[in-house]
């Protein structure tokens, strides 16, 4: 991998919000209606992080129905999975975001 995508990489993960998300989906797909109830963002502000980060293959998307359902894509980025490891947990980061959440209709 050249220095300088390893770099764009390290840079979109220098964002919180990106950072929170990428913390979000380690553990499960999400689909965008649930991450703008726990990020507390509009929907086209979420959005935009996501096509960011999946712009440089850090995430996949799955159409189901009207849909769009974010997962992470780093098999082939294990220091993204460092960095990722030493986030805290997804219920822990859903507590400290929101206290109790119950995730949306969208399945």
């Amino acid at each position: 991998m050249l220095n300088t995508e390893m770099a764009e990489k390290l840079k979109l993960l220098g964002d919180k919000t990106r950072l929170t998300i990428m913390g979000l989906l380690k553990d499960k797909e999400w689909c965008v209606c649930d991450l703008v109830d726990i990020l507390n963002m509009s929907q086209p502000s979420v959005s935009q992080h996501l096509r960011k980060l999946k712009a440089q293959g850090l995430v996949k998307e799955t159409k189901r129905a009207q849909w769009v359902y974010y997962a992470l894509d780093i098999e082939k980025d294990s220091y993204i999975q460092t960095i990722l490891d030493a986030l805290p947990d997804t219920e822990s980061l859903l507590f400290l975001l929101k206290g109790e959440y119950t995730p949306c209709d969208c399945k």
